[in-house]
């Protein structure tokens, strides 16, 4: 029997040209009162839409904090050495794990409480678009990550029937392994080949065994013409290691607009 989930997920789609200069002005307000070293980060980026989509990650993971009746001024956050966010006060109990993901329009915050392995807890999360980047052909675009993925890997990415099928299949695998890796909280440098995901069997393989007390959970978020694949690791600590995948958007996947969720958030992290 599946466990019931302890995490969430909240996704935010950021559509540039909805998003006014007031808007972006009017948030960094706000954060910098809170946050002023965050706030001179988000400045140097030279595109204005990596500033906005950090600037939205910043937001949510503060909105999440809050509705664990924290106030604003109170939140101190702090990075490990290999560069994961993590929450440094206050002591939550139980405590809060987070892992903060964004690709083209989507940024997405899985967080749960009750999180194994401090300080930054062994929760993961990756979001794909699907599409091939750029002008290159699926194949070559493959070729360029091939190192990456193990024989079988390469060899299930080409068996799914279609090149739709295909493509899915790909982002499957990266994404796997990208939410592991950010729950490790490893960083950058860790061997992909050592992570292997049977798309077929919805089996993960770490060094060729299946790990011990994990939760890996597949979502599909849609946005107008466009598709996110996404997976959510999670360190459980005990049982039979699990691969859930959502046919439907799932419940505990909260979907938001940029505007209205970054007006709220102004509204609500101002008023505290």
């Amino acid at each position: 029997m599946s466990r019931e989930p302890s995490m969430q997920v909240w996704a935010v789609f950021y559509e540039p040209d909805l998003f006014t200069e007031e808007l972006y002005q009017r948030a960094l307000k706000v954060l910098d009162g809170l946050d002023s070293e965050a706030v001179a980060r988000i400045r140097r980026f030279y595109r204005r839409e990596d500033a906005c989509r950090t600037l939205i990650g910043h937001l949510l993971r503060r909105l999440m904090v809050l509705e664990k009746g924290v106030d604003p001024s109170a939140m101190k956050f702090s990075v490990t050495k290999a560069g994961k966010p993590y929450l440094v006060s206050p002591d939550l109990d139980p405590p809060l794990g987070f892992n903060i993901t964004h690709d083209n329009a989507l940024i997405a915050m899985a967080f749960s409480s009750g999180s194994q392995n401090p300080p930054a807890f062994s929760v993961g999360v990756d979001v794909m678009k699907l599409r091939v980047p750029g002008k290159e052909s699926f194949p070559s675009f493959v070729r360029t990550v091939g190192d990456q993925l193990t024989p079988r890997e390469h060899r299930l990415i080409f068996s799914g029937g279609s090149p739709e099928e295909n493509l899915k299949r790909f982002f499957w695998m990266w994404t796997m392994k990208e939410a592991y890796t950010k729950a490790l909280g490893i960083g950058l440098g860790f061997d992909f080949k050592r992570v292997e995901f049977d798309v077929e069997e919805h089996v993960l393989r770490v060094d060729g065994a299946i790990p011990t007390g994990w939760s890996f959970r597949m979502f599909v978020l849609e946005h107008g013409e466009d598709a996110y694949e996404g997976v959510v690791a999670e360190f459980v600590g005990e049982g039979r290691t699990e691969v859930i995948y959502e046919n439907e958007p799932p419940e505990w996947v909260k979907q938001y607009d940029a505007v209205p969720f970054v007006e709220q958030a102004i509204l609500r992290l101002a008023g505290h």
